[in-house]
């Protein structure tokens, strides 16, 4: 059946051909450009280049390396071929072009001669006339050509108006090429058809309420314990951002939790340790916000930019804890420049020149952290109906691990907290000696799984020890910034020396930005895929992909 095209789908045909006649043109042009700059080196040459050979004579063009001595080469071919003419037409800075004119008899032996010094032929069969003439008709071809271009040009911006009308129309083919996909998909008769699928769980009373709506026959089931289950994060407000961290991990399978509102605000603090420079967060969030201002950026792209947005906010939080702007920028530009004391002093300590008191902070986040990732194992073990499973492969791991923590460090709160901790460090160790091999079988199994089980308490320690990583690359921050800095004021006070600190500071704050945001990136990840989810999280899951009106130009409100 046929029927009338639409205003905008003619625009489209013209647009599209347009496009096309102008890519054809430009590829003409350049083609034309490589033939003249071909024919450029024969330019001062008068003969025809159609020509090959008259009734007695031969024309033989060529090149030879721009080294060759054209005298011995002249030498050469008149010793083989007296009747020979030779010409030098041009050279260049590798090659000299050269014509020969010879009797019929002799163009053996001018080849002869020519191939000691590694001639090159050259011929210009699809030529015809002078080479000069030839040029001179291409250039005009190319006008012409551009002439055309100019006009499609012109063309495709009058048709700029209509471009809303355009991308409604991609955007409104788009949705009814998806929507055929998926009716072509469906088992159907000529009378009905069937299909089935998945759906949120909060969205059963409105899917419900519209199959009544149609009268569809219609059956909801929850799905078999064996079944695999596509994925939908539903996360809010400040945790939804880093479901980009999720997502670059794993879904979590059907067995799992969902881990970002737990790894949010841990990401958020590791992130501004690492950085902790308050100049530097500002500078994070503010290009954030204006991407986020400026391009309407959707989907895993919006998470990731908002969350480093947040993360700035955090490695301001942090880098006006611990005195950081800049590095130490302020300190020095006004000692350099206006030899003045200006120190901006942290809230809580510098450190640089605490760096103990930063590591000791570091591990007890990462204490705590540990103990989350444990707690959630224990509560997916009480939901899947094993609660003895929860208290002796956690609770006596956390008797064990507090108990070393109040024996090692408690006789700083009392003597008796070091009693404590050794009382739980005996209970907790004993109990994982005795039950962590419950599964093996025969003593001698359940004796090794024991011991197997204690031996365990070496990769804690390892875990813990892993986020001294937040101190390293605190302190690398703050470092690079130093001595940034004091290479800038090498060259003293002054005009020279504020220019010169300035060029330092500029090109030292976006290298340290780039490096150091980089890595606080990287390991805050690696915080939480190795240490954090190797206590409780499996991933594997698919993600939930429902159909939906997918568009390129045109968003969908409601």
């Amino acid at each position: 059946m046929n029927r009338t095209k639409t205003e905008t789908e003619m625009n489209v045909e013209t647009a599209v051909m347009s496009y096309k006649q102008i890519a054809d043109g430009q590829n003409e042009i350049n083609r034309l450009k490589g033939i003249i700059a071909g024919l450029r080196p024969w330019e001062s040459m008068d003969l025809p280049l159609q020509t090959k050979e008259t009734k007695y004579s031969v024309v033989i063009l060529g090149t030879v390396n721009i080294k060759t001595k054209f005298e011995e080469l002249l030498q050469a071919v008149l010793g083989k071929a007296p009747s020979a003419v030779v010409q030098q037409v041009s050279a260049d800075v590798q090659q000299i072009y050269i014509s020969i004119i010879c009797l019929k008899e002799e163009r053996d032996q001018a080849f002869e001669a020519l191939r000691e010094f590694a001639f090159n032929p050259v011929s210009f069969t699809e030529h015809y006339g002078p080479p000069r003439e030839v040029m001179k008709q291409y250039e005009t071809q190319i006008e012409e050509i551009q002439q055309g271009i100019n006009e499609k040009e012109a063309l495709l911006a009058e048709l700029s108006g209509a471009k809303k009308q355009i991308e409604f129309l991609y955007d409104s083919l788009s949705m009814h090429r998806d929507r055929a996909k998926i009716v072509g998909n469906m088992l159907s008769t000529e009378m009905v058809f069937y299909f089935d699928g998945w759906m949120p769980k909060k969205a059963q009373p409105e899917v419900e309420a519209l199959l009544k709506e149609f009268e569809f026959y219609y059956e909801i089931n929850e799905p078999e314990s064996d079944e695999e289950i596509p994925v939908c994060l539903q996360n809010g407000g400040f945790s939804t951002p880093f479901e980009a961290v999720t997502n670059m991990y794993s879904l979590p399978s059907r067995h799992d939790i969902d881990p970002t509102k737990i790894l949010a605000p841990f990401y958020f603090i590791f992130f501004g340790l690492m950085l902790s420079d308050a100049a530097y967060g500002i500078i994070i969030t503010v290009a954030c916000w204006i991407l986020l201002k400026k391009f309407k950026l959707e989907g895993m792209t919006y998470r990731m930019i908002k969350m480093f947005s947040f993360c700035g906010i955090s490695t301001f939080f942090w880098g006006v804890i611990f005195g950081g702007w800049f590095g130490d920028f302020f300190t020095v530009a006004g000692k350099t420049l206006f030899n003045v004391d200006f120190v901006i002093k942290p809230i809580w300590f510098d450190p640089l020149s605490e760096p103990m008191k930063l590591l000791i902070f570091s591990l007890i986040l990462g204490g705590i952290h540990l103990f989350v990732g444990m707690g959630i194992r224990a509560y997916m073990y009480i939901k899947e109906g094993h609660p003895l499973d929860a208290l002796l492969d956690i609770g006596l791991w956390y008797i064990l691990l507090i108990g070393l923590v109040l024996f090692g460090l408690g006789s700083s709160v009392g003597p008796a907290m070091v009693t404590v901790g050794k009382g739980m460090s005996i209970v907790g160790a004993a109990g994982i000696l005795l039950t962590g091999g419950r599964s093996k079988k025969g003593i001698l199994g359940k004796v090794t799984g024991g011991l197997g089980s204690l031996y365990g308490i070496t990769s804690y320690l390892s875990d813990v020890l892993s986020y001294s990583r937040l101190l390293a690359l605190g302190l690398a921050t703050g470092v690079v910034a130093k001595v940034i800095n004091t290479l800038g004021s090498l060259a003293g006070g002054g005009l020279k020396g504020a220019i010169v600190l300035l060029i330092a500071f500029v090109v030292g704050t976006i290298f340290n930005i780039a490096i150091n945001a980089l890595g606080a990136f990287v390991h805050s990840c690696r915080l939480q895929y190795v240490e954090f989810f190797g206590k409780f999280y499996t991933g594997g899951g698919r993600p939930f992909v429902p159909f939906e009106r997918k568009t390129k130009y045109i968003k969908i409100l409601k």
